[in-house]
């Protein structure tokens, strides 16, 4: 009786490949090893997909479709901004490996485009030129993107030590800390012991950061404002 072959679709490949990353990160994704978990051979897969590349372009395509079916545009400049950024850290937290793939995505899919254009809609309102506009997205994005691959990493980093029983390594830095002078190591030493810095990837902390972004935006706004014939 001849072997059934295995049904494979495109919905199949993106969701076999957000397993495989869920599992084993970027990194140690290959065709490959998403045509062993499909049970299908490599070449299969590029009836498909042409490259990995392109493959990583419609996850991070569908990344964004998932943005912008989640976010509510309501109120003014600032709370979409604030909304779009919160929306953004949330999807992001739901897929592994998504951070990294919107930051190597080109924008040569539907949804990507969508989703930036969106953002830019978003600070349309204000009386910003259009390279400010873009200076202000791309900052938006590079802030919520960074915090969370930092906050993923150090996940990761730590997790990797108690899996191999390591020390921690705030215990580490607690005996390194404790060998450095007052004026080397002595404002450091006292924020840490206090444990400040366990708020490093908390939802307090992305806040904070994203109300810098918005007020530095608004302060630029009103700097403009002044310099403009009639303004005080």
């Amino acid at each position: 009786m001849k072997k059934q072959q295995p049904q494979i679709s495109e919905d199949r490949i993106l969701e076999a490949s957000w397993e495989l990353l869920g599992e084993d990160g970027i990194e140690k994704f290959s065709m490959r090893r998403l045509a062993e978990r499909l049970g299908i051979q490599a070449p299969s897969l590029y009836w498909y997909f042409k490259s990995k590349q392109k493959l990583y372009q419609r996850l991070a395509n569908q990344i964004s479709g998932i943005v912008l079916e989640e976010f509510r545009a309501e109120g003014g400049w600032k709370e979409q901004l604030s909304e779009m950024a919160l929306t953004i850290r949330r999807v992001l937290s739901r897929y592994p490996c998504s951070t990294q793939l919107m930051m190597m995505a080109l924008p040569h899919e539907p949804d990507i485009i969508r989703f930036t254009n969106r953002m830019l809609l978003c600070v349309e309102p204000t009386p910003l030129g259009q390279e400010q506009q873009i200076q202000v997205v791309t900052t938006l994005i590079n802030y919520v993107y960074n915090f969370v691959l930092d906050h993923e990493q150090h996940e990761r980093s730590v997790s990797a030590l108690v899996s191999e029983g390591k020390v921690l390594p705030g215990e580490d830095m607690i005996r390194l800390m404790d060998s450095m002078s007052e004026a080397e190591a002595g404002m450091f030493r006292t924020m840490f012991k206090s444990g400040l810095f366990e708020l490093m990837g908390s939802d307090h902390a992305f806040e904070f950061g994203l109300k810098l972004i918005l007020l530095g935006t608004e302060q630029v706004i009103r700097e403009q404002a002044k310099q403009q014939p009639g303004g005080s």
